[in-house]
């Protein structure tokens, strides 16, 4: 009775006041984190050399100057590069990570987990002091290697809590199975776990592709002049110079965010192939 009576109680008055109150609630949250975000979209198409509201006019130079500048376009080459080779590394490296997590039953299992996650729990500065003072020695500083290993340390977590996630509920009987079948592991991996887990493994993929993309305290202790980001071009345009190019470049950090969360979002709901488990 009590949950018939909660399950209807949002058709009464005072269950649709109560439902009002609470999207009113929603939606400040929403406006509170994401218009201060939003406020500098328009100042990406002022025509004004200061960043002032109101907006003089519209003007699309300072995406010129963005695409045209020999310090701004390199910037953004540096990022989607080391971006993409680490997500490449990040990837496969998290995948089997939360594979052997899962498959391995052992006590020490949570101190595992929270070593290999422990990126994301550490300051990032405490992370980044500790790389420099590791990779100076190996000559790394200076160096893409030495960012997109640093940022593959960075990236590697995400992938490994997303895919841990999708393979907790996995059926391991689906496995024993096809090993039963005389499959060597290898396959029973590529034609069973992975065609099944792959939207968690892609998910994985785009945050470790956002982590590079976006980070910017190790990249202040270990890149160099040639292996400058757009985060750290970004941080050193408003230490010096505050110039609406920046808005520029802040508004195409957005776009790209909002279509890495968008596939997030569609792999989420589309979910991956729910293997029976054999009778």
């Amino acid at each position: 009775m009590g949950l018939t009576l909660t399950s209807t109680s949002f058709g009464t008055p005072m269950g649709r006041i109560s439902r009002g109150a609470f999207y009113a609630y929603c939606a400040f949250v929403f406006l509170f984190l994401v218009v201060p975000i939003l406020t500098v979209v328009p100042l990406s198409f002022s025509s004004d050399t200061f960043l002032t509201y109101p907006i003089p006019g519209f003007s699309l130079r300072w995406y010129e100057d963005f695409f045209t500048s020999p310090r701004w376009l390199p910037a953004l080459m540096n990022s989607l590069l080391i971006a993409a080779a680490t997500t490449l590394i990040a990837t496969p490296l998290g995948t089997l990570a939360a594979l052997g997590l899962v498959r391995v039953k052992f006590r020490l299992r949570p101190l595992f987990v929270s070593l290999l996650i422990s990126p994301i729990i550490v300051p990032g500065i405490i992370t980044a002091i500790g790389m420099y003072f590791v990779y100076a020695p190996l000559g790394l500083t200076n160096s893409y290697i030495g960012l997109i290993l640093a940022h593959t340390v960075l990236a590697a977590p995400f992938v490994v809590i997303v895919v841990l996630a999708a393979l907790e509920g996995f059926d391991p009987n689906v496995m024993r199975a096809g090993a039963s079948l005389g499959a060597p592991p290898i396959t029973v991996f590529f034609r069973i776990v992975l065609p099944s887990i792959l939207p968690a493994v892609v998910a994985g993929a785009v945050f470790a592709f956002a982590t590079s993309f976006d980070e910017i305290i190790t990249a202040i202790f270990l890149a160099g002049p040639t292996q400058r980001t757009l985060p750290l071009q970004m941080f050193d345009g408003l230490r010096e110079r505050i110039s609406p190019t920046i808005t520029a470049a802040a508004t195409l950090l957005i776009v790209v965010s909002v279509l890495l969360l968008t596939t997030v979002e569609l792999l989420r709901r589309r979910g991956g192939p729910k293997p029976m488990a054999p009778r």
